[in-house]
């Protein structure tokens, strides 16, 4: 599980990216890399990474669902995703 200073500081940049995005758009479009470079680096989409919303890992993370695989599997065995049972055959 990831530290929570690491989970915060993720949420911070999904803040940031959003704040900035209409203002990023607007200097990109104009050509203007100066301005570009002026505003805050965590304002970048680039820097953002996917990461899982209850334990924090950034790995084996499955979009669909928005955890890793670790969460997801013991989400599934116990029930709490409906429409998913463990496979038998």
């Amino acid at each position: 599980m990831a530290r929570e200073s690491v989970k915060a500081r993720q949420i911070k940049r999904e803040k940031t990216v959003a704040l900035y995005a209409e203002r990023r758009a607007a200097l990109k479009a104009a050509g203007d890399y100066a301005g570009l470079d002026k505003l805050p680096k965590n304002a970048s989409p680039v820097r953002l990474h996917n990461r899982c919303q209850l334990s924090g890992r950034p790995k084996g993370y499955l979009r669909y669902f928005g955890v890793c695989r670790n969460v997801f599997r013991d989400m599934a065995l116990d029930g709490k995703i409906p429409g998913l049972k463990k496979a038998s055959w």
